[in-house]
């Protein structure tokens, strides 16, 4: 089971797909490392040399940034908007959608577990 940026890569995945373990690395981000050190793209994580390790991991340090780097920069730029009181800031303070989606109904992920109304007491019927 190779281990590139922390993470440790499925051993029977195909590489192309392994990649995407590592937070930042999609698919064609995936593609574009494998293009790059020239390694086949349906080749599976456990049958890699040491040194097609190294080269996936030397190509992801040198082009991007991935993992903890990345999350602490996506936090910090959070924190900013935060800290300015940008609109957008205000949305992830109050955690709500940030990018304009409507709110009235869905927006369910953010917004948390559907919130039961709560009907005024009905009056019991009085008998004369």
């Amino acid at each position: 089971m190779p281990r590139i940026a922390g993470v440790d890569i499925p051993a029977r995945k195909q590489i192309v797909y392994g990649l995407r373990y590592i937070y930042g690395i999609g698919l064609t981000t995936s593609k574009q490392i494998l293009a790059e050190v020239k390694i086949d793209e349906t080749v599976r994580a456990e049958t890699l040399t040491d040194a097609q390790i190294a080269q996936i991991r030397e190509a992801i340090e040198r082009q991007f940034k991935v993992e903890g780097d990345l999350r602490r920069e996506i936090s910090s730029n959070i924190k900013r908007l935060k800290d300015i009181g940008a609109y957008r800031g205000m949305r992830h303070i109050r955690n709500l959608p940030v990018h304009g989606q409507r709110t009235h109904t869905n927006a369910r992920t953010r917004k948390g577990k559907q919130r039961i109304a709560i009907a005024g007491k009905r009056k019991a019927p009085t008998s004369k």
